[in-house]
Parts: C-alpha cells; sequence; structure tokens
C-alpha cells in the first residue's frame, strides 16, 4: 500500500498533484472552466499544485490564484522561475539565474500569486552561464529575507543536487520522469536517500501508456486504464515521489485521481519496472 501523503515545504501533501501547465486562460469560456477546474481538484483532495511563469508568462500564476485565492489551508502552489521571455530570440526565451532577474521574479510572483510569501519556489532550469551556487545563494538569501518558504529544483542531475545542497537546504526537486521515460533514475534514488520530494512532470510518456503492451496487460488486469497504471508505479516506485498530471478535462482529472486506490502486486510492479531496458521500451 503506497502512503498516500508526504511532508513537502512543510505542507503534509496527498501524493498526487496538479500541473496547471495546460490549463487555457483565454477566451473566457476556456479560463471560466480552468478555473472550474483547479477548484475541483482541491475539493477532491489535491494539496499541491504547480504553477510556473513560463506557462503563459505569468498569466498561469493569475489564473491559479483567481481561482483558488483565499488560499485553503493545506494547500501548497508551487511555482517556477528563472527563465526569461526574449522574444527575438530563436527559441523566444533564455535562462537567465542572475540575481536581479530572480529577484525581481520573485516579487512578480508574489504579486501575481497575491502572497506574502512563497512556500515552494524551484529553479526552473540551472542557467549554465552562471555558478549553481550563485543562482541557489541567491534562492537562498530570498528565502533568509521570508519572501520565499522551500527552495525546489527542476530538470537537474543528481551532482547538481548534491551541489546546490552545499549551498542550501532543497526541498524538491522536479524533473521529467515516467515508467517508460527513466533518464533521472539516479535523481529519484538521490531523492529519497535523503529525504526530498521528487515531483516528475509528464509522469505519463505521452502516448506511451496507451501503446505499450505491459502497461495494455495490467490495465486489463486491473480494470483500469493505461494512465492509471504508469501513475500507480510512479507512486510505488518511491515514497517521496508526488506525481503532477496535468489536464484540461474533468473527467481525466477523476480518473488521474483514482490512480492512488490502485494496489500494483509485487508482479505487477516487476514487470512495469523492467520497461525501463532498452529492450522493452
Amino acid at each position: 500500500m503506497t502512503t498516500p501523503t508526504l511532508d513537502l515545504a512543510g505542507y503534509d501533501v496527498y501524493r498526487l498533484g496538479f500541473g496547471a501547465m495546460r490549463l487555457p486562460t483565454e477566451p473566457d469560456d476556456a479560463r471560466a472552466a480552468s478555473i472550474a477546474l483547479l477548484r475541483k481538484a482541491v475539493e477532491l483532495g489535491v494539496t499541491v499544485i504547480d504553477t510556473a511563469h513560463l506557462y503563459g508568462w505569468g498569466a498561469n500564476e493569475e489564473l491559479v490564484a483567481e481561482a483558488l485565492y483565499p488560499y485553503p489551508d493545506g494547500l501548497l502552489v508551487a511555482t517556477k522561475l528563472g527563465v526569461e521571455r526574449r522574444p527575438g530570440h530563436p527559441d523566444g526565451a533564455v535562462y537567465n539565474g542572475s540575481e536581479r532577474f530572480l529577484r525581481a521574479q520573485v516579487d512578480d510572483a508574489l504579486r501575481r500569486l497575491r502572497a506574502d510569501r512563497i512556500d515552494l519556489m524551484q529553479l526552473h532550469r540551472v542557467d549554465p552561464a552562471i555558478p549553481l551556487a550563485d543562482q541557489a545563494g541567491v534562492l537562498r538569501d530570498l528565502k533568509d529575507e521570508g519572501k520565499i518558504g522551500h527552495i525546489g529544483l527542476s530538470e537537474v542531475t543528481a551532482a547538481q543536487l548534491a551541489e546546490a545542497r552545499e549551498t542550501t537546504e532543497i526541498a524538491s526537486v522536479q524533473n521529467r520522469y515516467n515508467v517508460l521515460d527513466r533518464e533521472y533514475e539516479s535523481v529519484v534514488d538521490a531523492c529519497e536517500q535523503a529525504g526530498i520530494a521528487f515531483l516528475p512532470w509528464r509522469p505519463v510518456a505521452a502516448g506511451g501508456a496507451g501503446t505499450s503492451t505491459v502497461i495494455a496487460e495490467i490495465a486489463r488486469e486491473l480494470g483500469a486504464t493505461g494512465t492509471q497504471v504508469a501513475l500507480a508505479w510512479l507512486l510505488r516506485r518511491s515514497p517521496v515521489v508526488v506525481p503532477i498530471p496535468g489536464t484540461a478535462s474533468p473527467a481525466h482529472l477523476t480518473e488521474n485521481l483514482a490512480a492512488a486506490r490502485l494496489e500494483l502486486s509485487d508482479d505487477q510492479y516487476e514487470r512495469l519496472d523492467h520497461l525501463a531496458a532498452p529492450e522493452n521500451r
């Protein structure tokens, strides 16, 4: 039986969160549906909402605040910083881990989220042009100033996690990870050993859960969907894992959250675990 909750940034959180990235903020009817979905997620027991400045360049954070402020007790709203919009750049954006930019983004996030403190602020990407210790140090200083409660990282290696921890305490890591995509296996292990929450984004491989023969077989055995099986595997993979599946569909939201009640047998878990072998991908 998987543990239903985990201590994250001082919150006793339910181990299935919600990623708000996919929620449309316009036009008005789509925005209203997004607000309703966020409220439904909280009503169904979700206690972690993940957003970021990058998602709509602040529009997603404003959407979360419109839907959920004043925030219910026990709800952790996590956001991310460190990506700067550059319209003239080929990618439209660049990583920016400078102190000036990180400080400005924290102030902007506080305003958009209508908060006095960001309880979990995550560095969206490490800026390769600036020492990681400097970027972590800015976040540590902001934490000391009371603007940040806890610090998280995103898309980091185990070595980068260890390096950042030499500068400040790290509460969470958010990397791409699912039963078919195990590039960051060592990071999950490092987080478990250190008691750091691991929030896998893209917790269900795009299209993969529906095409994997093994996942489909186990879904039939359990009377579940492939998505639910993939999420159940993550929950059992490590007690520090908190998947944050995102959707704009109320039906899919309910389906995702039902995965917490799905129990994999040892044999089913091992069959899924073996999907990480190259010949089984």
